[in-house]
């Protein structure tokens, strides 16, 4: 691929940090890179796979005996991330605001550490940090090249960002909408390439080179990067999208072919520490497993009615006959004793099924339909499973 800046432009042989492979920057709900001064231009010496930060690739386990979790320190994503957090409780205690060092009590010998997602990424490759809960897209830019060393953990796919291309809807892209029709306009050659804005200076050149892209020339700056086609700094982005209102207000449009990477919150660990750091192992685990509980809960309510019948079997029968009261593996039932006339006797049965909150209102319905009095109903915190299943792969992943 065939990267020039022009000739007006500063240019930059980067040695950027690719670091590694999996997430998403929630800290930053847009990864704002920008029209901003000064800009400095990327050329295609990105695509080499080499790594040179905190001493490269290879992390080191030092001699500390704290384990270490990284977590975003501002934006978005690190108040979602305490939230889950706390929701799992495992809720994060920070004595001052100002401090960058926090910790769980639940979780002993555990350091909370909170950084630019970048730098969670570059210290779990060094070594000092363990764990870290980042985004997809920050793991994808900077450790692309660090799948022995890291292990990832999708955590939050229900917040799922497209880092994609964007073009303007006027002039000479009114009539653009794919990554084909890009890669086909006659204007992009050597002298007066395609400029792209963006803060992906790993993932960007390496997908315009999968499209065919070969005169492409990438700025990289701090700020709103949707006003970069409207100043004349660029013909095109590629950043982070959530919702796309922004992108609708600056007239500018994704086009077909053109998402680079779907987005999420991750959990990544270095896989030295896992293996050599004392503890960390059953730290990880005990996270993984509130973790997955606590997702696998959310949406998902208790349902509680009583029922009369002669027979559990004959209660059973009747609840299984409505579509919605399955539950997870069938409804519970058990009797309700009370006493009359000295006796202790069964005129009840209790009926408890897990019902997804879309359903839960036509589940009371079917309930009450079939005889269901006293109906409770109470959210869950957590689904437990026999084993979690990332766990045994986790294992797998380490050989144990």
């Amino acid at each position: 691929m065939s990267l020039r800046a022009p000739p007006s432009s500063t240019s930059s042989s980067c040695s950027l940090f690719p670091l590694c492979p999996g997430l998403h920057s929630a800290s930053r709900a847009r990864l704002p890179l920008s029209v901003a001064f000064p800009t400095r231009i990327v050329r295609c010496s990105l695509l080499q796979d080499q790594v040179s930060v905190n001493g490269g690739a290879g992390s080191r386990v030092s001699d500390r005996n704290e384990l270490r979790l990284g977590l975003p320190s501002k934006g978005r994503m690190a108040d979602d991330t305490l939230d889950l957090l706390k929701d799992c409780q495992l809720s994060v205690r920070k004595v001052n605001p100002r401090q960058y060092v926090a910790d769980i009590p639940q979780l002993s010998n555990l350091e909370v550490w909170f950084q630019r997602p970048k730098d969670i990424v570059r210290k779990l490759l060094s070594g000092d940090l363990d764990l870290g809960i980042v985004g997809l897209d920050i793991v994808s830019e900077y450790g692309q090249v660090t799948f022995d060393i890291l292990i990832r953990f999708d955590i939050l796919k229900c917040t799922v960002l497209l880092t994609v291309t964007q073009i303007p809807k006027y002039g000479i892209f009114e009539n653009i909408n794919s990554m084909d029709e890009l890669a086909r306009m006659p204007q992009w050659t050597a002298e007066k390439p395609l400029r792209v804005a963006t803060g992906f200076t790993y993932l960007g050149p390496k997908f315009m080179r999968e499209k065919g892209l070969k005169h492409v020339v990438f700025s990289t700056a701090d700020g709103a990067l949707e006003a970069a086609p409207a100043m004349g700094i660029a013909d095109a982005i590629l950043d982070l999208v959530s919702s796309g209102t922004t992108l609708r207000e600056n007239n500018l449009k994704e086009i077909e072919g053109g998402v680079v990477l779907e987005s999420q919150t991750v959990l990544v660990a270095s896989k030295k520490s896992l293996v050599h750091r004392k503890g960390l192992l059953d730290t990880t685990h005990e996270i993984i497993e509130r973790l997955e509980a606590h997702l696998r809960a959310v949406g998902q309510f208790t349902v509680v009615a009583n029922m009369r019948g002669n027979s559990p079997d004959e209660v059973a029968e009747r609840v299984l006959s409505q579509p919605s009261l399955a539950g997870l593996q069938g409804p519970t039932v058990s009797p309700v004793f009370c006493k009359r006339d000295g006796e202790v006797v069964v005129d009840y049965y209790a009926i408890v099924i897990c019902v997804p909150k879309k359903e839960l209102y036509k589940s009371v319905q079917q309930l009450r339909a079939i005889g269901g009095s006293g109906v409770l109903v109470s959210p869950l915190t957590y689904i437990f499973d026999e084993e979690t299943p990332r766990w045994q792969e986790l294992l797998g992943k380490l050989g144990l």
